[in-house]
């Protein structure tokens, strides 16, 4: 799993920008899911969703300041109990000290909070010490020594975690010149001016503009126009992007050379994701958080020889809190009632059960931080339209400011609008359309078991 990887920068999800031949590898000798959906798009909350397969209300890790409680049951335990060796290299980002450590895995090591991409220090069970080299490296490292060490008689479920391709975007001195001399083209919603929207895409400050020196790595050239500075910062930030990706990529296929030279693909089921979407200059952005489709859209690609046909596809929708049931399901491992997502085993095999979900919830928490000031919002995705209430709020979340606005809806239609540019909210010849997705909102809440806000009635 990487950091912050948008799919849109990978190429079989057919990138413009980049080619990901490794990653490639797994999509064309497995299946890539088209529409895997993070259920809140920020780090710790989604890593915490994939462990416990519920959402963030359920567990508690609503936002970048609420850690997880390491006795919640997660699918790592249960593999674990199972008679499985487990293994976590990289990026936990979940907390740290007893109450917050990895548990359920055999062995550890992470990075404290983000880590650093040169040289990081990294934590386990015995204590935290510096490893000399390049982050991304370093993890693939511990990873194959793992592989070759570990018990050959038993299962094993290993867990790599990339810090890349996270800010500040540092790449090793193999990719720092990869993409010099080019120019990168830019998204087509570049120079989004947030008209027709809720006031909460004009407020975020996650524009080119918002990119500091740490992310640039050098003064801004004088006497350059502001749409010239503009794409000079977007040049800056987007090639030491893909610089990182490169390595993540280099680094995915050692692993796979390795399960190859060993002998167990056939057996083996290996997935590659992140922990969700990234704007990649998509309506002049950097980052993620919000619910629109650059950031709510996850990469989800998946090789198992003995049951997943080569080369297929699945447009059927798939959540992060799916994740963990399906590793118990395949596994042989019963899935706790407390899970609430569910195993998508059926659609491996080009199965689709009768009452698979048409519709996802979304709830982002983390209202008006200091840095990027992204609204409190939730919505309902369906496979024609998103509709999303910014209810503006921090509602005392731990890492929330405490400024509200009034809250505002927010309604797209995906097929005539795929990029989000135009909120058809409150149009009376969608008034049907609106009031069915809107119960569908809440009926979900209630089903998931989480509260409305209070205005939103």
């Amino acid at each position: 799993m990487a950091d912050d990887h948008a799919s849109h920068a990978m190429s079989c999800y057919g990138s413009r920008i980049n080619r990901t031949p490794n990653l490639d590898r797994i999509a064309d000798e497995g299946m890539r899911f088209d529409n895997c959906f993070c259920t809140n798009g920020i780090c710790t909350p989604s890593r915490a969703a994939i462990l416990t397969g519920t959402y963030n209300h359920i567990n508690q890790v609503t936002t970048l300041a609420t850690h997880m409680d390491n006795r919640l049951l997660t699918y790592p335990k249960l593999l674990q109990e199972a008679g499985y060796q487990t293994a976590l290299f990289g990026k936990w980002h979940l907390g740290q000290g007893p109450e917050h450590e990895p548990t359920g895995f055999d062995d550890w090591r992470v990075l404290p909070g983000q880590g650093l991409y040169h040289s990081p220090v990294m934590i386990d069970s015995a204590g935290q010490r510096v490893h000399v080299g390049y982050v991304t490296d370093l993890i693939t490292d511990m990873s194959l020594q793992w592989l070759k060490e570990r018990d050959t008689s038993r299962p094993f479920c290993m867990m790599v975690h990339h810090k890349a391709p996270h800010r500040e975007w540092q790449p090793d001195a193999k990719h720092a010149t990869m993409y010099e001399g080019e120019e990168i083209l830019e998204p087509e919603t570049f120079n989004d001016t947030y008209e027709n929207r809720s006031a909460a895409a004009g407020a975020a400050r996650m524009r080119m503009e918002d990119l500091q020196w740490k992310d640039l790595k050098a003064d801004v050239p004088s006497g350059l126009s502001p749409a010239e500075e503009k794409s000079w910062r977007y040049q800056r930030y987007i090639k030491d992007y893909l610089r990182v990706i490169a390595s993540v990529d280099d680094g995915v296929g050692r692993l796979l050379n390795h399960l190859e030279e060993e002998g167990i693909v056939d057996n083996t089921l290996v997935i590659y994701t992140s922990d969700q979407g990234f704007f990649l200059g998509d309506h002049g952005w950097f980052d993620k958080r919000f619910m629109y489709e650059e950031s709510l859209r996850m990469p989800f690609v998946l090789r198992f020889p003995r049951e997943v046909k080569a080369g297929s596809t699945c447009d059927d929708m798939i959540l992060n809190v799916d994740f963990a049931s399906l590793f118990l399901d395949l596994a042989g491992v019963t899935i706790p009632d407390e899970f609430q997502g569910r195993s998508f085993r059926p659609l491996l095999h080009g199965e689709r059960p009768e009452d698979w979900r048409t519709s996802m919830y979304y709830r982002y928490w983390m209202h008006g931080d200091g840095a990027h000031n992204v609204y409190a919002h939730y919505g309902l995705r369906t496979h024609d339209h998103k509709l999303i209430y910014f209810y503006n709020d921090g509602c005392g979340q731990k890492g929330s400011g405490d400024e509200t606005h009034p809250p505002e809806w927010e309604l797209f239609d995906l097929q005539a609008d795929p990029y989000e540019m135009c909120s058809i909210h409150g149009n009376a010849d969608v008034a049907g359309v609106q009031s069915s997705l809107t119960d569908e909102l809440h009926d979900l809440q209630a089903q998931l078991q989480d509260d409305r806000y209070h205005l939103d009635t």
